[in-house]
């Protein structure tokens, strides 16, 4: 999840596997793949940011977690 910022000052949290796109309108109008649409106060460049910051920690953490042993 990645923190956001609605245009009412309200903090969002958002699960950045659901964005399907981003515009500039000169908001920032992020489109979810459920259909619905969010206008957030941090520009496209902040939010793509903090989508690769999100799945890079994800991913380390992935690399840290033991892996079950394969039986034969």
């Amino acid at each position: 999840m990645i923190r956001l910022t609605r245009l009412n000052h309200v903090p969002i949290f958002l699960n950045s596997d659901l964005i399907e796109h981003i515009e500039v309108t000169p908001d920032t109008v992020i489109s979810l793949t459920t259909g619905q649409k969010l206008v957030v106060l941090e520009k496209a460049e902040v939010v793509v940011e903090r989508v690769i910051e999100y799945r890079r920690l994800v991913a380390q953490h992935s690399e840290r977690v033991p892996q079950p042993e394969k039986t034969e």
